[in-house]
């Protein structure tokens, strides 16, 4: 691996490659014979990444270049999204995921979840200003790592790494949420560090965000993994920062609320298994996905379905309008994907960052309603056919399912946006994977400003 200054000096031109439009969609790199006198073409080798900040999708594919599997990109698209994104994926949040790797990767040949929403303090936020959530992102994506990776936990974390410490350009997507919360996000010191220029006004679309805060936290990861996060120094500078900032945890709390693995949700539609979410997300998903299978032209009965199965699921309540939440997906050349929903359960969470951590807190489950985090992933005779990640609150378990069900009847990705106000991003392959690699291609939602790639 590149010497981590190595690595902040080259970002800057490798984010100067990044300005290629906004919902991108890319098939397999490489491939055509070469011209006479032309040097000949490495083999073109398989793996897509999607996410809704092209920083973060780069990320993935570096990853995925350097010999890292689906997990590997996940883990390190996920970080990135912490440092380029930290409105929806912060450190502070959580998610939820859909596995599925191949034996020689620690796959059991099956899909499986891993659920790490931001958790509830078991002993409640006791006399908080700002009660904040106990932070499950990088647990989550330390323990797929753990499990599934290839590369080192170091490599993985490089790319964000070197993105919050020597700076990395706001995004359309992090700029268009920063414009969402306004002047209210400064009311914090600490965030006001980071989100605004030296005048105090708000960054916007290509103005470089610095983290130094955060990259030191990163570096502490790369070497303490997730000890790091439950005990030593790290983890009491944390409560106490975080304290400060009204959050109300505890180092027990830390300890208490950890990552689970989970059955996902099956069904057999549409002529592939289907494995979704075990989770308010999934089990919405799943109804608009039975809806579309039986009428397939009613998407509106189908995301009428699927907000009601949602909201009936484990809700609480009616969906809010908010859009708190991320999505993404990797796939390796061996049919190995990884597909994320991530939150901080509000906005930009509590909106104050733990001094000296660079980590943005989310806001307390109780205080807020619950988001909804779904993906979905469809496979046909053990292979991989198409994974689809959704957002966009009310819609999420809806885009999952218009994004899968538009894959599977398609020799593409998506052939058609998924219903306002969700909002999808998809990897599928026509002919399957192992086994028909030029079929696979990857999508951004049309109407966001995500990146979809290819590795090379």
């Amino acid at each position: 691996m590149a010497p981590l200054s190595n690595l902040r000096r080259a970002a800057p031109l490798a984010l100067g490659l990044l300005l290629t439009g906004c919902g991108v969609t890319n098939g397999l790199f490489g491939g055509d014979q070469p011209k006479l006198g032309e040097p000949t073409p490495l083999k073109p080798v398989v793996g897509f990444a999607v996410t809704p900040v092209p920083q973060a999708t780069i990320a993935a594919r570096q990853i995925l270049n350097e010999g890292g599997n689906a997990a590997d990109a996940a883990v390190a698209a996920g970080f990135a999204l912490a440092v380029t994104l930290p409105s929806r994926a912060g450190l502070g949040g959580g998610g939820a995921c859909l596995i599925d790797l191949p034996k020689s990767d620690g796959g059991t040949g099956h899909p499986t979840a891993l659920l790490f929403p931001p958790g509830a303090a078991p002993e409640g936020n006791a006399g908080a200003a700002r009660p904040a959530a106990v932070p499950q992102m990088a647990r989550g994506l330390i323990a797929i790592q753990a499990r599934y990776g290839r590369l080192p936990l170091a490599t993985d974390l490089a790319p964000a790494e070197a993105m919050a410490g020597g700076g990395v350009a706001v995004s359309r997507s992090f700029a268009a949420d920063l414009a969402v919360v306004g002047n209210a996000l400064l009311a914090d010191p600490t965030a006001r560090a980071v989100f605004a220029t030296p005048a105090g006004q708000l960054l916007t679309s290509g103005q470089i965000m610095r983290q130094p805060d955060l990259a030191a936290t990163l570096t502490q990861l790369q070497s303490s993994g997730v000890l790091g996060l439950v005990q030593g120094q790290l983890a009491a500078r944390f409560i106490a920062a975080a304290n400060q900032a009204g959050a109300g945890l505890t180092m027990a709390d830390l300890r208490t609320v950890k990552p689970r693995y989970a059955v996902p949700l099956i069904i057999d539609r549409l002529g592939d298994l289907i494995a979704l979410t075990p989770n308010a997300g999934g089990i919405g998903a799943a109804a608009g996905i039975e809806s579309l299978a039986a009428d397939p032209q009613n998407p509106s009965l189908a995301a009428a379905r699927a907000r009601a199965a949602a909201a009936a699921a484990d809700h609480g309540g009616p969906l809010s309008d908010l859009p708190a939440s991320a999505g993404y997906a990797t796939l390796d050349a061996q049919g190995g994907s990884v597909g994320c929903a991530t939150t901080m359960n509000n906005l930009f969470g509590t909106g104050r960052i733990a001094a000296g951590t660079g980590i943005l807190l989310a806001v307390a489950p109780a205080s807020v309603a619950k988001p909804l985090l779904a993906v979905g992933l469809a496979t046909s005779n053990g292979k991989f056919r198409a994974i689809a990640t959704g957002s966009g609150q009310q819609g999420a378990a809806m885009a999952v399912a218009a994004g899968l069900a538009n894959a599977i009847r398609s020799p593409v990705p998506m052939p058609r946006p998924v219903p306002a106000p969700g909002r999808a991003n998809v990897i599928a392959c026509a002919g399957l994977l192992p086994g028909a690699p030029k079929t696979c291609a990857a999508a951004a939602d049309p109407r966001g400003f995500g990146l979809a790639v290819g590795s090379k």
